[in-house]
């Protein structure tokens, strides 16, 4: 605005010189008026065009339409048009009686009909004998009928007669008209006419305004009201609505204009206006600027205790000798709200910092350790961070506790006189600005060496802190839904002379309010991952359950974002079997953790039942199926859809394993020579998808050889393709060692990225073989006269093997099993015997009925032979297969009854969950 009065003057001045330039200029009342009127004229002019446009158009289509009937009825009566009808071939004879007749109306078409509308003659001889387009109804009738329509030729006006015989009836049809384009055409003809006529009336009014206009405008000097009300709004807003002072003074240096902010800044007297301005009472150096011709800009000029920045102009007028204007700026306090708005911006960038800044990691000494960042130096010298010890723990704060612990101190690194990282305080309240602040309000002290009691009795941390150069100090409180959480104490020292004020007192508790929220954020992360992650390895397995068929170690990583929902386990099966399974629940956290838990119970209760890897995997897609369904199934936390298992089941007899998948990576088959296979398994979708019944695949493997089954966390990772990931396990367990625990820290140590975003299972199985002399097998004749044959081959096997003790109770349970086969099964009957941690009774039949035990009454002859098998045995049941089904038995063996093992190993490997930790940090569990 200071440069802005001396143009508006000098504009106001030229703008009775402006307005005399055109009739034609907008910016005057002359100008404006004169625009209206040729406006309106022209309106008038096209709205008279128009009307007689259409008014000629109407009178067109009215001749057109009597032209046509006049045509039409002639020709309709014309002598032998009854005849023509009538003959053999109307159209010969009417096509060109219809064209000279057109021709001679000057018209677009005549066209005769018959009864149905069927053209007999047409301009465009292809639409002759095609059916007439228009109403024909009342034609029929007698009647004529005249209408516009859109019609072959296009959009047309067309009339249409009846043809009567002599006893008056309608026989035929005549139509004629004119198309919408003949009319348009002659009414071209005219257009000219009408439009330069319109033309000449506009001239002429245009000429006779503009004369008038002319006139006007000398009589009114080019001044209006729209001029008039802008120089009013420019007066106003440059000598009131500005924050600056404007002086106006004629040639003689006399005060013509004054508004009210130069009066206050100035201090002028009230009858200021028409003095000569040295005698205004201003100080010399303002006087001689404001007398003189010399022109200023932004110059400073003390008055009073004010800094004033003056403008100087000056403004030529009628005189020899020019006006000036000149402008006043309060500098003073322009500099003062400068240094508060660049204190507010300051302390907006250090919030946005902080809410960028502070919480980004779920960790709560982290979160501690931000603050700390964020604050120094902008804001403090020295930030100390204090938290309650449950909190700590990941524990809920309950209120106000009488000890924390310094969580954090900042800037990192460098020395400071306060207490170090872990020390644990003592809040007791012995002041009342400790009671401030265990109620949840922040506690300023602008001088440190004037207080007293943030020295806590200590005399030698209140020298270091003095002497260390740290004067001024705010206590924050970290307040959690209500809860003192713990304390910030952000300190000032010599980089920072200024003592704190209650600006920045509003700030701290901005900084505490955000650092609250991350700090419990982070404790409730840290509770809920430590509870998931307990609960996890409850529900995996701790050791491997006493068996003979491998040796199995295996390892379970959680991945940085949470605990996941991998799951393993080895499960032994009847007949010295063992079932290998691996499984993947989709997500992290509790959720997962549960599904997990409920579906490897699920696979424990199928494996009891003895079912085949297909089988089981069915079961289980139906149960999670049936979660899908009703919103629940097993799972109380939701369906289970998308977990995927890998199941196995090793039989140490004959070495054959059978193998079957829902959605999981294939196993990984390592032979005792080192070799690699990737056993191709029928792929199947996940658990819950459905559709295809699961299939399986055995194969046979030697004796040492181990298999490995793990989830994609182990082989999948952002920067790894997952078939790259596959080509890597290969070649780490072709060169891991052959012992199932180091083959897994092996692995692990090759595969595992830095930070893994899933977590890892990893279960490694060596396999064995039982020995060839811990199984006896025979068949038995379908005639009850085998059964003392196999009591008898019963007593030599025990008496061989040293197992006397056991010899009846075996051939009691070989004699009951035997006898029921013969009895409610089918042949080929065989007994197989197996001496491993016990002994295992089992025969073969190739009937599918399970027995079932019942309590036989006083009078029953039969019923008491399972009975007397659950009595000697420790555990029995049936298993079924494809060529019928298996009833087993096992006993336990006298002491030193077991056979040793032949690779001379104690124990039969430990699983993931055991709790242990190894050197390098990797959890068991």
């Amino acid at each position: 605005m200071r440069a802005k009065l001396p143009s508006v003057l000098r504009r106001l001045s030229g703008m009775r010189r402006r307005a005399f330039g055109s009739v034609f200029s907008g910016r005057s009342v002359v100008g404006q008026m004169f625009i209206i009127q040729l406006v309106i004229v022209l309106l008038l002019a096209a709205s008279a065009v128009a009307a007689l446009v259409l008014q000629s158009r109407s009178e067109k289509t009215d001749a057109a339409f009597q032209r046509s009937l006049s045509a039409a009825e002639a020709f309709a009566n014309a002598p032998g048009m009854l005849a023509a009808l009538r003959s053999d071939d109307p159209t010969r004879v009417l096509q060109p009686r219809a064209e000279d007749a057109r021709k001679g109306a000057d018209l677009d078409f005549i066209v005769v009909l018959n009864e149905e509308g069927i053209r007999y003659t047409h301009p465009k001889t292809d639409r002759i004998g095609k059916e007439f387009v228009g109403t024909l109804g009342p034609v029929r009738e007698g009647e004529t009928v005249t209408e516009s329509l859109e019609g072959t030729l296009g959009p047309l006006h067309q009339v249409t007669v009846p043809i009567r015989d002599g006893d008056g009836e309608v026989v035929g049809m005549v139509c004629a008209g004119v198309t919408v384009r003949t009319v348009n055409l002659l009414l071209a003809d005219e257009l000219p006419f009408v439009v330069g006529a319109a033309l000449v009336a506009v001239a002429l009014v245009t000429g006779g305004t503009w004369l008038v206009s002319r006139r006007l405008l000398r009589q009114t000097r080019g001044l209006g009201p729209a001029e008039i009300t802008r120089m009013y709004e420019h007066h106003d807003a440059v000598l009131h609505a500005v924050r600056e002072g404007v002086l106006i003074l004629d040639p003689d240096r006399r005060l013509t204009l004054v508004n009210e902010e130069a009066e206050r800044l100035l201090e002028l007297p009230a009858e200021a206006t028409g003095r000569p301005v040295d005698e205004l009472g201003l100080d010399r150096r303002t006087v001689r600027l404001l007398a003189s011709d010399r022109e200023a800009t932004d110059e400073v000029h003390l008055w009073g205790d004010r800094l004033i920045t003056v403008n100087h102009r000056l403004i030529q007028g009628n005189d020899d000798r020019p006006g000036t204007v000149t402008t006043l700026r309060d500098t003073t306090e322009m500099r003062v709200l400068s240094g508060q708005a660049e204190a507010a911006q300051r302390r907006l960038t250090l919030l946005y910092r902080a809410s960028v800044a502070i919480g980004s990691t779920l960790d709560v000494r982290r979160t501690a350790e931000e603050l700390t960042e964020v604050a120094v130096p902008d804001f403090a010298s020295l930030v100390g961070v204090d938290l309650s010890q449950a909190v700590l723990r990941g524990e809920e704060a309950i209120g106000a506790e009488e000890r924390v612990r310094r969580a954090a101190v900042g800037p990192a690194g460098a020395p400071h006189p306060l207490h170090p990282v872990g020390t644990s305080f003592r809040l007791e309240i012995d002041s009342e600005e400790l009671a401030e602040l265990r109620a949840g309000r922040t506690v300023l002290t602008p001088d440190l060496a004037a207080e007293e009691w943030w020295r806590h009795g200590d005399e030698a941390f209140a020298r270091r802190v003095l002497d260390a150069g740290l004067h001024s100090l705010i206590t924050a409180p970290l307040v959690s839904r209500g809860v003192v959480v713990g304390m910030a104490a952000f300190w000032r020292g010599r980089d920072r002379p200024e003592p704190f004020d209650m600006d920045d007192l509003s700030l701290a508790e901005e900084l505490a309010a955000r650092t609250a929220v991350c700090v419990e954020n982070a404790r409730r992360y840290t509770r809920e991952h430590d509870m998931t992650e307990a609960l996890q390895r409850s529900l995996l397995p701790t050791e491997v359950p006493p068996q003979s068929a491998v040796e199995a170690e295996s390892r379970y990583l959680p991945a940085q974002a949470g605990v996941g929902g991998d799951f393993f386990d080895v499960i032994p099966l009847s007949g010295a079997r063992v079932a290998l399974v691996v499984g993947d629940v989709v997500g992290h956290g509790l959720h997962a953790a549960v599904t997990m838990g409920l579906l490897r119970s699920a696979v424990h209760n199928f494996s009891a039942l003895d079912l085949p890897p297909e089988d089981l995997l069915g079961r289980l897609d139906e149960l999670a199926e049936r979660g899908e369904e009703d919103g629940g199934g097993i799972n109380p936390t939701g369906p289970i859809t998308g977990a995927t298992c890998l199941y196995a089941i090793y039989d140490p007899v004959d070495g054959r394993c059978a193998l079957g998948r829902a959605g999981h990576l294939p196993p990984v088959l390592v032979h005792p020579d080192g070799s690699v296979e990737f056993p191709d398994l029928p792929a199947h979708p996940p658990l819950g998808v459905g559709g295809m019944p699961f299939e399986t695949v055995t194969i046979e493997l030697p004796e040492g050889a181990r298999i490995a089954l793990y989830t994609d966390g182990l082989v999948e990772s952002r920067d790894r393709d997952i078939d790259d990931g596959l080509t890597l396990l290969g070649q780490a367990l072709a060169q891991a060692p052959a012992d199932p625990d180091r083959a897994c820290d092996a692995v692990l140590d090759a595969m595992l990225p830095e930070h893994p975003t899933d977590d890892v299972a990893l279960l490694i199985a060596r396999t064995r073989r039982l020995a060839p002399d811990q199984v006896v097998e025979w068949e038995v004749p379908v005639d009850p006269s085998g059964v003392p044959a196999a009591r008898s081959r019963v007593a030599a096997v025990m008496a061989g093997w040293g197992l006397t003790s056991v010899s009846f109770g075996t051939e009691l349970i070989v004699t009951e099993l035997v006898t029921n086969a013969l009895r409610h099964g089918a042949g080929p009957i065989r007994v197989r015997l197996l001496r491993d941690r016990s002994l295992i009774c089992e025969v073969y039949d190739n009937s599918g009925t399970s027995p079932h035990m019942r309590n036989a009454s006083m009078t029953d002859e039969g019923g008491r032979g399972l009975f007397l098998v659950s009595r000697y045995a420790a555990r029995w049941g049936t298993r079924h297969g494809r060529g019928g089904k298996v009833i087993w038995a096992e006993q336990r063996l006298p002491r030193g009854g077991a056979p040793g093992r032949r690779d001379g190993s104690e124990g039969a490997g430990r699983l993931a969950g055991d709790g242990g930790t190894r050197p390098d940090g990797r959890g068991r569990g």
